[in-house]
């Protein structure tokens, strides 16, 4: 571990080298002082790194392990590690976020809105839930005890790319879409529509404005 001594409420907990079906990772384990557990998986030497290829991960039970169409995270995870794996380097950060956040059971409960033909969004809000309470700093925080100079994070989100700049670790953005069925590519097109993701094309990278999205818990 690069500086354990970095100034945040991030702390080191436990580290081991796993042999998964992408290829050897180191797998390490960080808490918050709340005693949240996040995971960092890294592949290759990442200390001192600059542009190292970077995803910054929400952790998805659905999608992940048990298969969900609705969402696009298992394609997602699964490409970072694909990705990263044939660059020969890279870190992929596992944050403890399930449901942007929301926890797997108001996920549920959201997803039964969707079953009724609301989207992600007017789901959550249906529930009085904010449309996303996902948080990066602690990523970053990782990425700073990694000691990585720099990322190519690979997202479509802005708030993610927005957290990395005033973190001073972005060097440049990577796509990240991937080819989902029917149920997933509504839900990517709401993100986009309504939640300001981006689409495939590399841009230069404008400052977001959280103000932008409307994170209110009123259906509109």
């Amino acid at each position: 571990m690069a500086n354990q001594n970095i100034k945040s409420s991030i702390s080191f907990s436990a580290s081991a080298l796993v042999p998964t079906r992408f290829g050897d990772w180191q797998m390490s384990t960080f808490h918050d002082a709340e005693g949240v557990e996040h995971v960092c998986l890294t592949h290759g030497e990442v200390e001192g790194g600059e542009a190292i290829l970077c995803r910054f991960h929400s952790a998805c039970m659905t999608g992940e392990i048990f298969g969900s169409n609705r969402c696009d995270c298992g394609e997602q995870l699964e490409a970072a590690f694909e990705r990263i794996q044939a660059e020969g380097r890279g870190v992929i950060v596992y944050l403890a976020q399930e449901g942007r956040g929301i926890g797997l059971t108001n996920k549920l409960r959201a997803y039964q809105f969707q079953n009724q033909g609301y989207d992600t969004v007017d789901a959550n809000r249906v529930l009085g839930l904010p449309d996303d309470t996902r948080r990066y700093d602690d990523a970053n925080a990782i990425l700073k005890l990694l000691g990585v100079r720099s990322v190519n994070l690979m997202t479509n989100n802005p708030l993610k790319l927005q957290s990395v700049e005033d973190a001073g670790l972005l060097a440049e953005r990577e796509p990240h879409l991937q080819a989902v069925g029917t149920l997933a590519s509504d839900y990517v097109r709401t993100k986009q529509e309504r939640m300001g993701h981006l689409n495939g094309a590399t841009v230069d990278h404008q400052p977001v404005d959280p103000s932008d999205f409307s994170l209110s818990a009123s259906v509109s």
